[in-house]
């Protein structure tokens, strides 16, 4: 007990050596609870860092460090078995646990033994050292120490001093010192020397075994005040007072029970007083008027002692007349208790390594991120050229956007913005010179399902009817102004005036319009128009909505030559050299390429890192085999991972404790905005919760709530370093096309899940500098690319064709 720490767990390693065989399983490998019942300081289940020794050990150089660490070296020290350590706990935890298998209301240990102490059950959200808000956990208090801040000089005696003072760690666990059963006999001795010494016991006399330190045991107390069924005349006080080499008259025998009497009733009062405070804690934390409440008690005072429990429970009533408190006494808290701790903490270890290999699957390291940018810059190659563009998954489509903007822009362009059933109408005015600037101003307008769903013809009609709405608005009716069409449905183009519709998608059926200009439809349309006469409008330009970002950060930031949105879908585009564009003729200058990256991985580029979820994703998908890449980044589809995940999860009794709800099971029920909140450094666990909550899973847990974010979380950087592999092959692909050592460039970002989602971002740049490090990349966000980006490329197109005028 005061030798070394090394000499200590030695023995303790032997021990359980002896122990497993005996019974006949030193070959097995079982997962062991270590009770040990010292103050720790606790960071996980499985390591617990000894604060100070106290119940008379002091074996050196262990204090400050981890017990299971020292534990674990002295076994394999030895060599001869193996065990796995998966809980250290406290005896009173212990306690705590037995008692709470019998009676489910038991949320407080307590221990009176050799030492004292007590754990109970807190609010996460009162838990200041620990992540979480939600639900509760155990608290170990180390009681003993009450009274070591001064809290309790005014009632501590000369007795308590003086037991204090001579004990290995003066100054510490006064509580303790003042209840328990290492120091109660102590103090009854000290008394009795006292009182001696003064003439009022003994006749004045002491005896060497009275004058000996622990000489007078606790156990005599317990004997002395059990006195039923003794007569008084061969009192137990005689027998043990004449044992420690005294003579005591009947007086002395009275008097002596009386000191005993009155130290015991002390230690169960001061108990009883500290545990209803942790009873009024309890109830406050309930916010209820009346407590039902079980603790579970162990501890050779409480229970060998004839009047301790009686006395304890009946000041606990007195103090906390609104706690209805049964205590029960526990069977072997620290073996049985430990054993519980064991058994639960293992078959949690057990699920949490099984749900870690699931979700491994959708952790990148850096050489899977490297090979993905290298199978892209391979797949932008086949798209760029003649010969393999056919067959290419990445399309690389020429815009025949030519330039970014310079700045000498300037004019009033109409934009319009085709995208859904919303559709926007802008007039952007664009001033150049000392009074550079973009002033827009647009108005929003709906359409109709059976426009979306009926005729061509009717779709533009509805079109023109809304942009003769907007210029009469705007005052401007009978303008004849340049225009730019954002058209965000999949188009082939062969000039920048032009757009087939390849085919609708987004919910859109209109008929005659596949395989047709929609410059052409819109411009027949305004011919056929009864205000026809009130506008004119020269189509200049058909445009991505990503073509539209890159531009219009291109007007704040002439380095930007790469448009990157990350929202609903996602798409990239840069300025390629025309030398490698070989789908047009030319070999002069730069010309915008529509990546259509989303396709990339449908023919088996991703193969190897796709797993189970994103397949379950593709297989319900619209056009299941299409679209890979974006299936696994973006906003559309990362929502359906994580929801796939959780049903697989709660499927294997991972999660929700097995409890599926139905409303999980719905496609689409888990929206991608749920991630960004869940997800949010400023979200609590219970606000977590309220989102599972509206999802059917009402009975949720803390830990459920700390898992569902983890899923999150790892689905989403996923997708960021997916897009951040992607970017860096297209800013690497620049800087080789340009021969440059380094690369200077800015890329225009737009989409709701990279404005919108608290860490994608940052994941993306910190994918993107690992893996393009000769590329200085600067990221901004684009203002209304699909509107001010379709102005803006119609005004630079206007300027190239006067500029050859």
């Amino acid at each position: 007990m005061r030798g070394s720490g090394t000499e200590l767990f030695n023995h303790i390693a032997e021990c359980l050596a002896n122990f497993l065989e005996k019974l006949g399983i030193k070959d097995k490998k079982l997962p062991l609870g270590f009770t040990f019942s010292f103050p720790c300081q606790q960071t996980k289940l499985d390591e617990s860092i000894l604060v100070c020794w106290t119940k008379g050990f002091k074996a050196s150089g262990v204090e400050g460090r981890d017990v299971v660490g020292l534990l674990r070296k002295a076994i394999k020290n030895r060599g001869d078995f193996d065990i796995d350590i998966v809980a250290v706990i406290n005896d009173t935890v212990g306690t705590m646990m037995t008692c709470g298998y019998d009676d489910h209301h038991c949320e407080i240990g307590l221990i009176i033994g050799t030492g004292t102490n007590a754990c109970y059950m807190e609010e996460m959200r009162h838990l200041e050292l620990v992540d979480g808000d939600e639900g509760r956990m155990c608290v170990n208090m180390e009681w003993g120490a009450f009274g070591d801040d001064g809290a309790l000089d005014d009632i501590r005696t000369e007795f308590d001093r003086e037991i204090d003072a001579g004990s290995l760690n003066p100054g510490k666990q006064l509580f303790e010192k003042m209840i328990s059963g290492m120091y109660m006999g102590e103090l009854v001795r000290l008394i009795l020397v006292k009182m001696a010494k003064d003439g009022l016991l003994f006749q004045g006399h002491t005896t060497p075994d009275l004058l000996t330190t622990g000489h007078f045991q606790t156990s005599f107390i317990s004997a002395i005040e059990n006195n039923k069924s003794v007569p008084f005349c061969a009192c137990v006080a005689e027998q043990i007072l004449r044992g420690l080499g005294l003579d005591p008259s009947p007086e002395d025998c009275v008097a002596t029970q009386r000191v005993c009497q009155i130290v015991s009733t002390r230690a169960a009062h001061l108990c009883a007083a500290s545990l209803a405070a942790v009873l009024r804690q309890i109830r406050d934390n309930k916010a209820t008027d009346r407590l039902r409440t079980t603790v579970g008690v162990d501890g050779s005072v409480y229970k060998n002692h004839p009047q301790f429990a009686r006395r304890l429970n009946k000041m606990v009533r007195l103090l906390v007349p609104d706690c209805d408190v049964r205590f029960l006494r526990s069977e072997d808290g620290s073996g049985k208790g430990a054993a519980m701790v064991t058994a639960v903490a293992y078959r949690l270890a057990k699920q949490h390594a099984e749900r870690q290999r699931i979700l491994d699957s959708l952790r990148l390291d850096r050489d899977q991120l490297l090979e993905v940018k290298r199978r892209m810059e391979e797949e932008m190659k086949r798209g760029l050229a003649k010969n393999t563009h056919a067959a290419a998954a990445v399309k690389m489509l020429p815009t025949f956007v030519r330039s970014t903007p310079d700045g000498t822009e300037r004019g009033d362009f109409l934009a319009l913005d085709l995208g859904g059933t919303n559709f926007r109408v802008l007039l952007v005015r664009v001033r150049s010179g000392k009074r550079r600037s973009v002033e827009m101003h647009n108005k929003i307008y709906t359409i109709p399902q059976d426009i979306t769903q009926g005729t061509g013809d009717e779709l533009f009609d509805h079109i023109v009817h809304c942009i003769a709405d907007f210029l009469e608005y705007m005052g401007m009716k009978g303008a004849s102004l340049p225009l730019g069409f954002t058209f965000s449905f999949p188009c082939h183009q062969t000039r920048l005036d032009q757009g087939i519709l390849i085919k609708w998608t987004k919910g859109f059926k209109a008929s005659g319009c596949e395989g047709e200009d929609v410059a052409t439809l819109l411009k027949d349309a305004i011919h056929r128009s009864e205000v026809s006469t009130a506008f004119d409008l020269d189509v200049v330009a058909v445009v991505n909505d990503t073509v539209g970002t890159m531009m219009s950060c291109g007007y704040e930031d002439p380095q930007c030559e790469v448009g990157l949105i990350v929202g609903t879908g996602t798409n990239a585009c840069y300025m390629e050299e025309m030398s490698n564009v070989e789908l047009v003729d030319g070999d002069e200058g730069r010309m915008c390429v529509n990546m259509e990256w989303g396709a990339f991985g449908d023919q088996g580029e991703l193969e190897d890192i796709c797993t189970e979820f994103d397949r379950a994703v593709d297989d319900q998908s619209t056009y299941p085999g299409k679209q890979r890449y974006e299936k696994m980044i973006s906003g559309m589809y990362l929502g359906e991972i994580v929801r796939n995940v959780l049903l697989d999860f709660t499927a294997k009794g991972l999660l929700f404790r097995g409890k599926l709800s139905e409303r999980l099971k719905s496609r689409g029920i888990f929206e991608t905005k749920f991630l960004s909140q869940i997800e949010s450094d400023r979200l609590a666990l219970r606000q977590v919760r309220s989102i599972l909550q509206h999802l059917g899973l009402i009975s949720s847990t803390c830990d459920d709530s700390i898992l569902v974010k983890e899923v999150c979380s790892v689905v989403s950087k996923r997708a960021a370093q997916l897009c951040g592999a992607g970017l860096a092959a297209v800013v690497d692909k620049i800087r080789l096309n340009r021969g440059l050592e380094k690369l200077s460039i800015t890329v225009g970002v737009d989409g709701t899940l990279y404005k919108l989602h608290p860490h994608f971002s940052t994941i993306m740049r910190e994918t993107l500098r690992d893996l393009a490090p000769d590329c200085e990349v600067t990221l901004i966000q684009s203002e209304d690319g699909s509107g001010k980006g379709a102005a803006l490329i119609t005004a630079v197109a206007c300027r190239l064709r006067d500029a050859r005028k």
